[in-house]
């Protein structure tokens, strides 16, 4: 089952499950959050709610996205109450495009640089037994649900931005139940969109270089994860493909299992607050920058995925900073 969330012609928002040419609006709800609080409520899963709930004939699908009227599959009334993070060095190669960017002049066994050393932590620990706890991941906070736009639309870059770079990847989307309990809905297409060069000059610099928007969707694949995913990542710049290359993901390519990553990340006690919205990036090995592209405004990311419907397309837009240079005021 594969959902979306969409504004109709009267500007009202309303849940639908796809897999034709129209969607079926499940009634009486408004938000997948709201549906998914139902559900936990109701002691059923996502999908036993949605078929007791019961759906109506909707509008065409294609209309939605050429119209720009879906939205991402999850979010929150209150964007301060969603929490967008990721975890990296996670996949089977990422160490290699990351350790390009931090590379010591010299390598031994007994000086790695610190990306290998967590990728191999990861590789060595990644993925214990089931209830058992593992290696702990490299993790990064994004932002809150205002830096998340909507499928189709462009990423606002900051003036100050020295790099556009696409991450093509899967999010986790969760849901804390009234008992503090966080519950997976299922998995969404992503691109989490980073500033490379930024990165590149040091590795402390990542926390400043994932601070971006982001996009997720259109469409959330409700149950579990298949082991093995291949997708595809384009940039295309007017009528041409400007790049292109096979991203994979899922656990079979990947050094930690999701359990691991999402015991530590909600392990802590401030991510468990009810009510709350949880986007998580599990990262990729796959980066247009890594082959020495430098995307631009104007350009255009493509991420496609077959099990996971429709591509994530968004477009790269520029915007001045929020704040100017001694722009704090005393009080």
């Amino acid at each position: 089952m594969r959902l979306i969330q969409f504004e109709n012609e009267q500007g009202l928002r309303q849940v639908g499950i796809v897999g034709g040419e129209r969607v079926d609006v499940v009634r009486g709800v408004s938000s997948t959050r709201e549906l998914a609080l139902a559900a936990i409520r109701s002691g059923k899963s996502l999908a036993a709610h949605i078929n007791a709930q019961g759906c109506d004939a909707g509008p065409s699908y294609r209309q939605l996205l050429d119209a720009g009227r879906v939205l991402p599959p999850l979010d929150h009334e209150d964007p301060a109450h969603c929490l967008v993070s990721g975890t990296g060095l996670t996949h089977l190669g990422s160490a290699s495009t990351r350790d390009k960017m931090h590379q010591q002049v010299e390598q031994t066994e007994e000086k790695l640089t610190d990306t290998m050393q967590m990728f191999r932590w990861g590789m060595q620990g990644g993925k214990p037994q089931s209830g058992s706890v593992g290696a702990q991941p490299e993790w990064f906070y994004k932002g809150d649900g205002s830096i998340v736009v909507r499928p189709g639309a462009d990423f606002p870059a900051p003036d100050f931005a020295e790099d556009f770079g696409e991450e093509p990847e899967l999010t986790g989307l969760y849901v804390i139940g009234d008992d503090g309990q966080p519950y997976r809905l299922g998995f969404a297409l992503g691109n989490e969109f980073s500033d490379h060069v930024t990165e590149r000059k040091n590795y402390l610099y990542l926390a400043h270089s994932k601070l971006r928007f982001c996009s997720f969707g259109p469409e959330l694949r409700v149950g579990e994860l298949p082991a093995h995913l291949a997708g595809t990542s384009r940039i295309h710049r007017g009528d041409q493909v400007l790049w292109e290359k096979e991203f994979l993901s899922g656990e079979e390519n990947m050094c930690h299992s999701l359990e691991n990553l999402e015991y530590h990340h909600f392990k802590y006690a401030q991510f468990l607050r009810p009510g709350d919205v949880h986007v998580h990036f599990f990262g990729t090995a796959t980066l247009s920058f890594a082959d020495g592209i430098k995307a631009q405004p104007g350009d255009r990311f493509e991420v496609s995925l077959e099990a996971f419907g429709e591509p994530l397309r968004n477009g790269i837009g520029v915007h001045r900073a929020a704040i100017a240079p001694g722009g704090v005021k005393q009080l």
